[in-house]
Protein backbone atom coordinates (compact mmCIF):
# COMPACT_ATOMS: atom_id res chain seq x y z
CA UNK A 1 0.00 0.00 0.00
CA UNK A 2 1.20 3.19 -1.17
CA UNK A 3 0.98 6.39 1.03
CA UNK A 4 -0.13 9.40 -1.50
CA UNK A 5 -0.62 12.84 -0.33
CA UNK A 6 -3.92 15.01 -1.36
CA UNK A 7 -1.84 17.08 -3.89
CA UNK A 8 1.85 17.60 -5.03
CA UNK A 9 4.72 17.52 -2.71
CA UNK A 10 7.33 20.15 -4.05
CA UNK A 11 10.53 18.77 -4.39
CA UNK A 12 13.90 20.47 -2.07
CA UNK A 13 17.01 20.61 -3.40
CA UNK A 14 18.86 21.71 -0.95
CA UNK A 15 21.97 23.15 -2.98
CA UNK A 16 19.16 25.56 -4.71
CA UNK A 17 17.85 26.96 -0.86
CA UNK A 18 21.21 26.65 0.97
CA UNK A 19 22.25 30.19 3.07
CA UNK A 20 25.84 28.63 4.06
CA UNK A 21 28.72 27.40 2.55
CA UNK A 22 30.57 23.98 3.57
CA UNK A 23 33.25 26.13 5.11
CA UNK A 24 30.53 28.41 7.29
CA UNK A 25 28.94 25.12 8.47
CA UNK A 26 31.93 23.27 9.98
CA UNK A 27 33.63 27.03 10.95
CA UNK A 28 35.54 25.52 14.16
CA UNK A 29 37.41 22.59 15.40
CA UNK A 30 37.21 20.32 18.42
CA UNK A 31 40.72 21.76 19.43
CA UNK A 32 38.71 25.31 19.58
CA UNK A 33 35.39 23.88 21.31
CA UNK A 34 37.79 22.31 24.02
CA UNK A 35 38.95 25.84 24.63
CA UNK A 36 35.88 27.69 24.03
CA UNK A 37 34.28 29.20 27.15
CA UNK A 38 30.86 30.90 27.19
CA UNK A 39 30.89 34.61 28.53
CA UNK A 40 29.07 33.97 31.77
CA UNK A 41 30.41 31.76 34.03
CA UNK A 42 27.93 28.45 34.59
CA UNK A 43 29.28 26.09 36.81
CA UNK A 44 26.17 24.08 37.39
CA UNK A 45 25.02 23.61 34.20
CA UNK A 46 28.57 22.63 33.08
CA UNK A 47 28.07 19.75 35.99
CA UNK A 48 25.39 18.03 33.68
CA UNK A 49 28.19 17.65 31.08
CA UNK A 50 29.91 14.95 33.41
CA UNK A 51 28.59 11.66 33.28
CA UNK A 52 28.02 9.09 30.56
CA UNK A 53 25.12 10.77 29.54
CA UNK A 54 25.07 13.01 26.35
CA UNK A 55 24.63 16.62 27.67
CA UNK A 56 22.42 18.98 26.04
CA UNK A 57 24.88 21.80 27.47
CA UNK A 58 28.06 20.66 25.35
CA UNK A 59 25.36 20.69 22.46
CA UNK A 60 24.37 24.20 23.41
CA UNK A 61 28.17 24.94 23.23
CA UNK A 62 28.66 23.70 20.17
CA UNK A 63 26.54 25.77 18.32
CA UNK A 64 27.42 29.27 20.39
CA UNK A 65 30.58 28.94 18.98
CA UNK A 66 29.70 28.30 15.34
CA UNK A 67 27.35 31.53 15.91
CA UNK A 68 30.64 33.15 17.10
CA UNK A 69 32.67 32.64 14.51
CA UNK A 70 29.90 33.12 11.82
CA UNK A 71 29.58 36.57 13.06
CA UNK A 72 26.87 38.94 13.27
CA UNK A 73 26.57 40.09 9.49
CA UNK A 74 25.68 36.26 8.95
CA UNK A 75 22.75 36.31 11.51
CA UNK A 76 19.53 37.67 11.80
CA UNK A 77 19.21 37.78 15.41
CA UNK A 78 21.85 38.52 18.08
CA UNK A 79 24.85 35.70 17.86
CA UNK A 80 25.39 35.67 21.75
CA UNK A 81 21.97 34.13 21.91
CA UNK A 82 22.84 30.59 23.02
CA UNK A 83 25.43 32.20 25.21
CA UNK A 84 22.60 34.42 27.18
CA UNK A 85 20.09 31.19 27.46
CA UNK A 86 22.63 29.04 29.18
CA UNK A 87 23.98 32.54 31.59
CA UNK A 88 20.10 32.79 32.31
CA UNK A 89 19.68 29.07 32.85
CA UNK A 90 22.67 29.04 35.15
CA UNK A 91 20.53 31.96 37.39
CA UNK A 92 17.21 29.60 37.25
CA UNK A 93 19.45 27.06 39.12
CA UNK A 94 20.60 29.28 41.50
CA UNK A 95 17.45 30.97 42.12
CA UNK A 96 15.72 27.65 42.03
CA UNK A 97 12.91 29.66 39.94
CA UNK A 98 12.66 30.42 36.31
CA UNK A 99 13.32 33.54 34.68
CA UNK A 100 11.09 33.18 31.60
CA UNK A 101 8.08 35.28 31.68
CA UNK A 102 4.72 35.29 29.27
CA UNK A 103 4.23 38.56 27.90
CA UNK A 104 1.18 38.15 25.98
CA UNK A 105 0.24 36.69 23.24
CA UNK A 106 2.42 37.09 20.21
CA UNK A 107 1.97 34.86 16.42
CA UNK A 108 1.77 34.96 12.77
CA UNK A 109 -0.84 36.56 10.83
CA UNK A 110 -4.21 34.04 10.53
CA UNK A 111 -2.75 31.55 12.93
CA UNK A 112 -4.06 31.44 16.71
CA UNK A 113 -1.85 28.69 17.55
CA UNK A 114 1.96 27.01 16.58
CA UNK A 115 4.08 29.79 18.39
CA UNK A 116 4.80 29.43 22.16
CA UNK A 117 5.29 33.22 23.32
CA UNK A 118 8.53 33.60 25.46
CA UNK A 119 10.34 36.25 26.98
CA UNK A 120 13.16 36.71 29.35
CA UNK A 121 12.95 38.55 32.61
CA UNK A 122 16.55 40.02 33.08
CA UNK A 123 16.29 41.55 29.49
CA UNK A 124 18.75 44.19 30.54
CA UNK A 125 21.19 41.49 31.77
CA UNK A 126 20.38 39.10 28.96
CA UNK A 127 19.86 41.33 25.98
CA UNK A 128 20.18 38.79 23.24
CA UNK A 129 17.09 36.44 24.86
CA UNK A 130 14.69 39.17 25.67
CA UNK A 131 12.63 37.57 23.25
CA UNK A 132 12.74 34.00 22.93
CA UNK A 133 9.97 32.41 20.74
CA UNK A 134 9.15 28.84 20.00
CA UNK A 135 7.87 27.54 16.60
CA UNK A 136 6.15 24.39 16.31
CA UNK A 137 6.16 22.93 12.89
CA UNK A 138 4.04 20.15 11.89
CA UNK A 139 6.21 17.03 11.38
CA UNK A 140 5.84 14.71 8.61
CA UNK A 141 2.97 11.88 9.03
CA UNK A 142 6.16 9.05 10.78
CA UNK A 143 8.92 11.63 10.82
CA UNK A 144 10.37 10.11 7.21
CA UNK A 145 12.64 13.12 6.19
CA UNK A 146 15.37 13.20 3.51
CA UNK A 147 18.45 15.29 4.04
CA UNK A 148 17.61 18.03 1.79
CA UNK A 149 14.74 19.19 4.25
CA UNK A 150 16.79 18.75 7.42
CA UNK A 151 19.61 20.95 6.21
CA UNK A 152 17.11 23.46 4.45
CA UNK A 153 15.56 23.61 8.17
CA UNK A 154 18.41 24.17 9.84
CA UNK A 155 20.38 26.88 7.78
CA UNK A 156 16.52 28.25 8.22
CA UNK A 157 17.22 28.48 11.98
CA UNK A 158 21.01 29.21 11.93
CA UNK A 159 20.02 32.23 10.07
CA UNK A 160 16.81 33.68 11.82
CA UNK A 161 16.61 31.58 15.44
CA UNK A 162 18.58 30.74 18.28
CA UNK A 163 20.24 27.42 16.19
CA UNK A 164 18.53 25.11 18.81
CA UNK A 165 15.85 22.43 17.31
CA UNK A 166 13.87 19.84 19.85
CA UNK A 167 13.25 17.23 17.61
CA UNK A 168 9.71 15.65 18.70
CA UNK A 169 8.73 16.53 21.71
CA UNK A 170 5.85 14.84 23.39
CA UNK A 171 3.51 15.58 21.05
CA UNK A 172 5.46 15.75 18.25
CA UNK A 173 6.42 18.27 16.55
CA UNK A 174 9.80 19.85 15.05
CA UNK A 175 10.57 22.57 18.08
CA UNK A 176 12.59 25.93 16.76
CA UNK A 177 13.65 27.44 20.18
CA UNK A 178 13.69 30.86 20.56
CA UNK A 179 14.02 33.96 18.17
CA UNK A 180 12.69 37.55 18.09
CA UNK A 181 9.24 38.91 17.10
CA UNK A 182 9.99 40.20 13.84
CA UNK A 183 11.78 37.18 12.64
CA UNK A 184 8.63 35.40 13.19
CA UNK A 185 6.45 36.19 10.12
CA UNK A 186 10.06 35.42 7.84
CA UNK A 187 10.30 32.40 9.22
CA UNK A 188 6.38 31.60 8.64
CA UNK A 189 6.87 32.31 5.02
CA UNK A 190 10.06 30.60 4.46
CA UNK A 191 8.90 27.14 6.14
CA UNK A 192 5.42 27.78 4.29
CA UNK A 193 6.65 28.83 0.90
CA UNK A 194 9.71 27.47 0.76
CA UNK A 195 9.66 24.38 3.22
CA UNK A 196 6.12 23.46 1.73
CA UNK A 197 5.69 23.02 5.55
CA UNK A 198 2.87 23.76 8.17
CA UNK A 199 3.26 25.23 11.82
CA UNK A 200 1.96 22.74 14.72
CA UNK A 201 -0.53 23.16 17.04
CA UNK A 202 -0.02 24.91 20.57
CA UNK A 203 -2.41 26.48 23.05
CA UNK A 204 -6.15 25.11 23.78
CA UNK A 205 -6.85 23.23 20.25
CA UNK A 206 -6.01 20.59 18.55
CA UNK A 207 -1.82 19.53 18.75
CA UNK A 208 -0.46 18.65 15.82
CA UNK A 209 -1.57 14.41 15.76
CA UNK A 210 1.40 11.75 15.54
CA UNK A 211 1.58 8.75 13.86
CA UNK A 212 4.02 5.49 14.16
CA UNK A 213 5.49 4.19 11.08
CA UNK A 214 2.14 2.17 9.69
CA UNK A 215 2.79 0.11 6.67
CA UNK A 216 5.58 1.49 5.47
CA UNK A 217 7.69 -0.28 7.51
CA UNK A 218 5.95 -2.57 10.02
CA UNK A 219 4.56 -6.15 9.32
CA UNK A 220 1.90 -6.00 12.30
CA UNK A 221 0.18 -2.31 11.60
CA UNK A 222 -3.33 -3.11 11.44
CA UNK A 223 -4.42 0.14 9.94
CA UNK A 224 -2.87 2.65 7.27
CA UNK A 225 -1.80 5.04 10.51
CA UNK A 226 -0.04 7.55 7.96
CA UNK A 227 -3.08 7.89 5.95
CA UNK A 228 -5.56 8.20 9.11
CA UNK A 229 -3.12 10.98 10.65
CA UNK A 230 -2.66 13.00 6.81
CA UNK A 231 -6.76 13.26 6.79
CA UNK A 232 -7.09 14.30 10.02
CA UNK A 233 -4.65 17.02 10.42
CA UNK A 234 -5.71 18.43 7.12
CA UNK A 235 -9.64 17.80 8.09
CA UNK A 236 -9.34 19.49 11.26
CA UNK A 237 -7.28 22.52 10.62
CA UNK A 238 -9.23 25.45 11.76
CA UNK A 239 -9.21 22.78 15.20
CA UNK A 240 -5.54 22.62 14.61
CA UNK A 241 -4.67 26.86 14.10
CA UNK A 242 -7.26 28.49 15.91
CA UNK A 243 -7.59 27.58 19.30
CA UNK A 244 -11.23 27.42 20.75
CA UNK A 245 -10.94 24.55 22.96
CA UNK A 246 -10.94 24.88 27.33
CA UNK A 247 -7.53 23.02 26.86
CA UNK A 248 -5.82 21.24 24.50
CA UNK A 249 -6.86 17.80 22.76
CA UNK A 250 -4.48 15.17 21.08
CA UNK A 251 -4.58 12.56 18.38
CA UNK A 252 -2.19 9.80 18.00
CA UNK A 253 -2.03 6.75 15.78
CA UNK A 254 -0.51 3.41 16.65
CA UNK A 255 -0.92 0.72 13.80
CA UNK A 256 -1.02 -2.13 16.50
CA UNK A 257 -1.49 -2.72 20.43
CA UNK A 258 1.81 -3.03 20.82
CA UNK A 259 1.71 1.28 20.92
CA UNK A 260 5.01 2.41 19.58
CA UNK A 261 3.74 6.17 19.95
CA UNK A 262 2.48 5.27 23.90
CA UNK A 263 -0.81 6.50 22.25
CA UNK A 264 -2.61 4.64 25.38
CA UNK A 265 -0.66 6.71 28.35
CA UNK A 266 -0.61 10.37 25.79
CA UNK A 267 -3.85 11.47 23.83
CA UNK A 268 -7.04 12.48 24.39
CA UNK A 269 -8.13 10.30 21.79
CA UNK A 270 -5.89 7.22 20.94
CA UNK A 271 -6.04 5.35 18.13
CA UNK A 272 -4.77 1.77 18.07
CA UNK A 273 -4.85 -0.51 14.89
CA UNK A 274 -6.53 -4.09 16.08
CA UNK A 275 -8.46 -6.93 14.69
CA UNK A 276 -11.46 -9.36 15.08
CA UNK A 277 -10.23 -12.43 13.81
CA UNK A 278 -8.15 -15.21 14.84
CA UNK A 279 -5.00 -14.97 15.46
CA UNK A 280 -2.64 -16.44 12.74
CA UNK A 281 -0.87 -19.89 14.07
CA UNK A 282 1.80 -21.21 12.00
CA UNK A 283 2.14 -24.85 13.54
CA UNK A 284 5.27 -25.73 12.10
CA UNK A 285 7.09 -22.18 12.95
CA UNK A 286 5.73 -23.01 16.73
CA UNK A 287 7.25 -26.30 16.78
CA UNK A 288 10.72 -24.71 15.40
CA UNK A 289 10.43 -22.07 18.25
CA UNK A 290 9.76 -25.08 20.72
CA UNK A 291 13.11 -26.88 19.10
CA UNK A 292 15.45 -23.87 19.39
CA UNK A 293 15.58 -23.48 15.54
CA UNK A 294 14.04 -20.19 15.20
CA UNK A 295 15.70 -17.43 17.79
CA UNK A 296 12.17 -16.15 19.98
CA UNK A 297 12.01 -12.58 20.66
CA UNK A 298 13.25 -11.65 16.89
CA UNK A 299 16.91 -11.84 18.36
CA UNK A 300 16.43 -8.62 20.72
CA UNK A 301 17.31 -11.05 23.55
CA UNK A 302 20.39 -12.41 22.07
CA UNK A 303 24.00 -12.39 23.68
CA UNK A 304 23.23 -13.54 26.92
CA UNK A 305 22.39 -17.55 27.74
CA UNK A 306 18.97 -17.50 28.65
CA UNK A 307 18.50 -21.15 28.42
CA UNK A 308 16.30 -23.13 26.24
CA UNK A 309 13.14 -21.29 24.85
CA UNK A 310 10.57 -22.60 27.54
CA UNK A 311 6.67 -21.72 25.56
CA UNK A 312 5.11 -22.58 29.13
CA UNK A 313 7.02 -20.19 30.96
CA UNK A 314 7.73 -17.60 28.75
CA UNK A 315 4.23 -17.63 26.43
CA UNK A 316 1.22 -19.17 27.61
CA UNK A 317 1.88 -18.38 31.49
CA UNK A 318 2.47 -14.87 30.30
CA UNK A 319 -0.81 -14.23 28.75
CA UNK A 320 -2.94 -11.79 30.69
CA UNK A 321 -6.27 -13.89 30.14
CA UNK A 322 -4.71 -17.28 30.06
CA UNK A 323 -6.37 -18.02 26.75
CA UNK A 324 -3.41 -20.21 25.73
CA UNK A 325 -2.40 -23.52 25.89
CA UNK A 326 -0.79 -26.84 24.46
CA UNK A 327 -2.81 -29.67 22.67
CA UNK A 328 -1.18 -32.67 20.95
CA UNK A 329 1.78 -30.59 19.96
CA UNK A 330 -0.16 -27.98 18.91
CA UNK A 331 -0.76 -24.22 20.08
CA UNK A 332 -4.32 -23.24 20.80
CA UNK A 333 -6.31 -19.89 21.25
CA UNK A 334 -9.31 -19.21 22.42
CA UNK A 335 -9.58 -15.82 20.97
CA UNK A 336 -12.95 -15.03 22.51
CA UNK A 337 -10.39 -14.20 25.08
CA UNK A 338 -7.60 -12.85 23.47
CA UNK A 339 -7.27 -9.01 24.70
CA UNK A 340 -4.91 -8.28 21.76
CA UNK A 341 -1.93 -7.63 24.36
CA UNK A 342 0.77 -8.64 21.50
CA UNK A 343 2.77 -10.74 24.09
CA UNK A 344 2.96 -13.87 22.18
CA UNK A 345 3.38 -12.23 18.74
CA UNK A 346 6.26 -10.38 19.83
CA UNK A 347 7.84 -13.60 21.13
CA UNK A 348 7.11 -15.76 18.50
CA UNK A 349 7.05 -13.12 15.33
CA UNK A 350 7.67 -15.65 12.47
CA UNK A 351 4.86 -18.41 14.32
CA UNK A 352 1.80 -15.95 15.07
CA UNK A 353 0.18 -13.14 13.16
CA UNK A 354 -2.37 -10.83 13.77
CA UNK A 355 -5.23 -11.55 12.03
CA UNK A 356 -6.97 -10.32 8.56
CA UNK A 357 -9.98 -8.52 9.50
CA UNK A 358 -8.60 -5.25 10.57
CA UNK A 359 -9.79 -2.10 12.06
CA UNK A 360 -8.84 0.37 15.27
CA UNK A 361 -9.93 0.51 19.30
CA UNK A 362 -10.50 4.25 19.97
CA UNK A 363 -9.22 4.82 23.89
CA UNK A 364 -10.19 8.39 25.21
CA UNK A 365 -8.94 10.65 28.14
CA UNK A 366 -5.20 9.74 28.65
CA UNK A 367 -3.02 12.67 29.54
CA UNK A 368 -0.13 13.42 31.92
CA UNK A 369 -0.53 15.26 35.57
CA UNK A 370 -1.89 18.27 35.03
CA UNK A 371 -4.89 19.19 37.36
CA UNK A 372 -5.11 15.90 38.36
CA UNK A 373 -3.34 12.92 38.32
CA UNK A 374 -2.02 10.75 35.35
CA UNK A 375 -4.39 8.95 33.45
CA UNK A 376 -4.49 5.82 30.72
CA UNK A 377 -7.33 6.08 27.82
CA UNK A 378 -10.51 4.23 28.60
CA UNK A 379 -11.37 1.61 25.91
CA UNK A 380 -14.56 3.11 25.10
CA UNK A 381 -14.60 1.02 21.11
CA UNK A 382 -13.47 -2.09 20.90
CA UNK A 383 -13.53 -1.99 17.47
CA UNK A 384 -14.05 0.08 13.91
CA UNK A 385 -13.14 0.06 10.96
CA UNK A 386 -10.46 2.27 9.29
CA UNK A 387 -11.26 3.19 6.14
CA UNK A 388 -11.28 6.71 3.87
CA UNK A 389 -12.45 8.70 4.33
CA UNK A 390 -13.24 7.45 7.69
CA UNK A 391 -16.54 9.77 8.23
CA UNK A 392 -17.54 7.52 11.29
CA UNK A 393 -14.31 8.48 12.68
CA UNK A 394 -15.10 11.99 12.64
CA UNK A 395 -18.51 11.57 13.22
CA UNK A 396 -17.29 10.06 16.92
CA UNK A 397 -14.75 12.87 17.13
CA UNK A 398 -17.09 15.34 16.48
CA UNK A 399 -19.53 14.19 19.10
CA UNK A 400 -16.73 14.16 21.83
CA UNK A 401 -15.35 17.93 20.89
CA UNK A 402 -19.60 19.27 20.87
CA UNK A 403 -19.67 17.60 24.39
CA UNK A 404 -16.68 18.43 25.59
CA UNK A 405 -16.74 22.21 24.95
CA UNK A 406 -20.23 22.49 26.11
CA UNK A 407 -18.99 21.09 29.47
CA UNK A 408 -15.59 21.45 30.17
CA UNK A 409 -14.00 23.67 32.70
CA UNK A 410 -11.16 26.27 31.59
CA UNK A 411 -7.86 23.60 31.72
CA UNK A 412 -9.83 20.34 32.14
CA UNK A 413 -8.68 17.93 29.78
CA UNK A 414 -11.14 15.26 28.45
CA UNK A 415 -10.04 12.86 30.80
CA UNK A 416 -10.57 14.81 33.68
CA UNK A 417 -14.14 15.62 32.27
CA UNK A 418 -15.12 11.86 31.84
CA UNK A 419 -14.00 11.21 35.42
CA UNK A 420 -16.19 14.24 36.57
CA UNK A 421 -19.32 13.08 34.99
CA UNK A 422 -18.81 9.44 34.42
CA UNK A 423 -18.37 6.89 31.56
CA UNK A 424 -22.45 6.34 31.30
CA UNK A 425 -22.85 10.11 30.99
CA UNK A 426 -20.03 9.74 28.38
CA UNK A 427 -21.62 6.94 26.67
CA UNK A 428 -24.67 8.52 25.92
CA UNK A 429 -23.03 11.31 24.67
CA UNK A 430 -21.22 9.43 21.91
CA UNK A 431 -24.87 7.16 21.48
CA UNK A 432 -22.41 3.94 22.58
CA UNK A 433 -23.95 1.16 25.26
CA UNK A 434 -21.84 -0.47 27.89
CA UNK A 435 -20.32 -3.27 27.74
CA UNK A 436 -19.28 -5.38 30.77
CA UNK A 437 -15.93 -4.94 29.75
CA UNK A 438 -15.43 -1.50 30.53
CA UNK A 439 -16.68 -2.22 34.21
CA UNK A 440 -13.45 -1.72 36.60
CA UNK A 441 -15.27 -3.63 39.39
CA UNK A 442 -18.06 -4.82 40.35
CA UNK A 443 -20.36 -2.02 42.13
CA UNK A 444 -19.83 -1.70 45.91
CA UNK A 445 -23.29 -0.16 46.98
CA UNK A 446 -26.61 -1.57 46.23
CA UNK A 447 -27.82 1.30 45.03
CA UNK A 448 -28.97 1.65 41.55
CA UNK A 449 -29.76 5.03 39.79
CA UNK A 450 -32.28 5.05 37.20
CA UNK A 451 -32.95 7.64 34.39
CA UNK A 452 -36.59 8.79 34.02
CA UNK A 453 -37.15 7.52 30.42
CA UNK A 454 -36.13 4.06 31.52
CA UNK A 455 -38.78 4.20 34.08
CA UNK A 456 -42.78 3.13 32.56
CA UNK A 457 -44.30 5.91 33.33
CA UNK A 458 -41.49 8.21 34.74
CA UNK A 459 -41.31 10.05 38.12
CA UNK A 460 -45.13 11.19 38.17
CA UNK A 461 -47.59 8.41 39.50
CA UNK A 462 -51.36 8.86 39.60
CA UNK A 463 -52.22 7.63 43.31
CA UNK A 464 -55.34 6.39 42.78
CA UNK A 465 -54.00 4.43 40.04
CA UNK A 466 -51.23 3.03 42.78
CA UNK A 467 -53.84 2.44 45.23
CA UNK A 468 -56.13 0.18 42.75
CA UNK A 469 -52.97 -1.91 42.65
CA UNK A 470 -51.85 -1.99 46.41
CA UNK A 471 -55.09 -2.40 48.12
CA UNK A 472 -55.02 -2.32 51.79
Amino acid sequence: MEFKPKREEKEIKYQETRIYSDEELHNYTEEELKNFKVKHPIPMCEQLESGPWPSFVADAKRGALHRKKLGQDRLMIERDVIEDLLGQLELSFEHGETHWKHGGIVGVFGYGGGVIGRYSDLQEQFPSIAHFHTIRVNQPASKFYNTDYLRTLCDLWDYRGSSMLNMHGSTGDIIMLGTFTEQLEPIFFELTHVLDQDLGGSGSNLRTPECCLGKARCEWSCIDTQDLCYELTTYYQDELHRPAFPYKFKFKFDGCPNCCVASVARADIAFIGTWRDEIRIDQEAVKAYIAGEIVPNGGAHVGRDWGKFDIQKEVIDLCPTQCMWMEDGKLMIDNKECTRCMHCINVMPRALRPGIDTGLSMLFGAKAPILEGAQLGVLIIPFMKAEPPYDNIKQIIEKTWDWWMEEGKNRERLGELIQRYGIPKFLEVLGIPPMPQMVKEPRSNPYIFWREEDVPGGWKRDIKDYRARHKR
